[in-house]
């Protein structure tokens, strides 16, 4: 059966449509207020962005759904969990920082931010899926104890997974550290052929498993946790791996992952996807590049499977600014994630989400 996904423009002629009324808008015929109680402690699950970006969805967005789960008696707060790799993120003491800097205080989106995975990414539960990769799959402890969750992702342009939205969004930003080590679970090589010996990864890499020789990488198997921040920063593209079968199992277990994010909270948890400012890069970045294609605008579902299918669609029905990261596919209906990163197939997260039972990838678009 298809999945109901619901779309908002960005046109607006009057106070009425704009987006702060579409989102709200949005929210309400997306069915989310069923999924919310009176009292529920409800988690807004979203990404603050690493310093030095400024593509993350802004808090005044976020301000509107906050004061939906209000009316409906309900106590939001917004989360996200400590990152792997070394960065401005890597600690709840440094994330909180970021996250204040970027404009997420109170009294802008009127929640309260909790760091679910705890000070050092250690508040951890586990949930049972029995599923090709994991049998249980380990979950920040504060995400999976609310009563009710939204999820609000920036689509967008990934170095590993093609395209970040819900799915990723569940996955690796609802796993603490040691969850986010298992989705990864790859090693990085270096070809040394490309390799000039900047550096680069070297000072980005979070345990030290990249040295410098001859001026040349050289990674550590044994101390590699296949994070892929080097991957982000080698601008001749020398770090990579075996992207036509570490690849395939790194987004297969990353969307079992969010699959035991989604099962934790079943009929009680909602999604929405922000496509504008659709960068090439993770929000992970310590930079924002320019949009890829033009604002799109927003979608909500209650399946995350067919939400990223239509975001990934609406993209790709786009024409592409030549004028961006984007080398090719910039005619409309050509796949523009594919025009970034041709080794990668980001489709296999929708492939493996329906396969699993986390969604379905047939979808019917409602235009509001």
């Amino acid at each position: 059966m298809s999945s109901k996904v619901y779309f908002v423009n960005l046109r607006a002629r009057t106070d009425k449509s704009n987006k702060i009324t579409k989102i709200r808008n949005l929210f309400d015929r997306a069915g989310f207020n069923e999924l919310i109680q009176k009292d529920d402690l409800t988690a807004i699950k979203l990404h603050f962005g690493e310093r030095g970006s400024d593509g993350f969805i802004s808090p005044i967005f976020v301000r509107q759904v906050v004061d939906k789960i209000k009316e409906k008696g309900a106590k939001p707060f917004l989360t996200d969990t400590n990152t792997l790799y070394s960065g401005s993120r890597h600690n709840s003491v440094d994330h909180l920082l970021t996250a204040l800097e970027h404009g997420f205080d109170y009294t802008v989106t009127g929640a309260p931010i909790i760091i679910a995975d705890g000070l050092r990414s250690d508040n951890i539960t586990e949930v049972q899926i029995d599923k090709k990769h994991f049998h249980k799959v380990k979950l920040a402890k504060d995400i999976v104890n609310a009563d009710s969750v939204i999820v609000l992702s920036h689509f967008k342009g990934h170095e590993m997974g093609g395209f970040g939205g819900a799915i990723k969004n569940l996955a690796m930003g609802g796993a603490p550290a040691i969850g986010k080590k298992e989705q990864h679970a790859t090693k990085i090589i270096v070809d040394q052929d490309k390799c000039v010996g900047c550096g680069e990864c070297s000072e980005v890499c979070p345990e030290q498993a990249i040295s410098m020789s001859e001026m040349k990488a050289h990674i550590s198997l044994e101390k590699c946790i296949g994070c892929g921040e080097c991957l982000t920063v080698c601008s001749v593209k020398a770090n990579g791996m075996d992207w036509e079968t570490d690849l395939v199992a790194f987004l297969e277990r990353m969307t079992e992952y969010g699959y035991g994010f989604a099962k934790a909270h079943e009929k009680h948890i909602g999604y929405i996807n922000f496509l504008i400012n659709i960068t090439p890069d993770c929000d992970c970045a310590s930079w924002s590049d320019a949009p890829i294609v033009p604002d799109i605008g927003f979608l909500a579902s209650t399946d995350p499977v067919a939400l990223d299918q239509a975001s990934y669609d609406l993209v790709n029905k786009q024409l592409g600014f030549s004028n961006s990261h984007l080398s090719c596919n910039h005619e409309s209906g050509a796949d523009k994630f594919q025009g970034l990163r041709s080794y990668i197939d980001g489709t296999i997260q929708l492939r493996h989400g329906e396969e699993i039972g986390m969604g379905s990838r047939d979808y019917e678009l409602i235009v509001l």
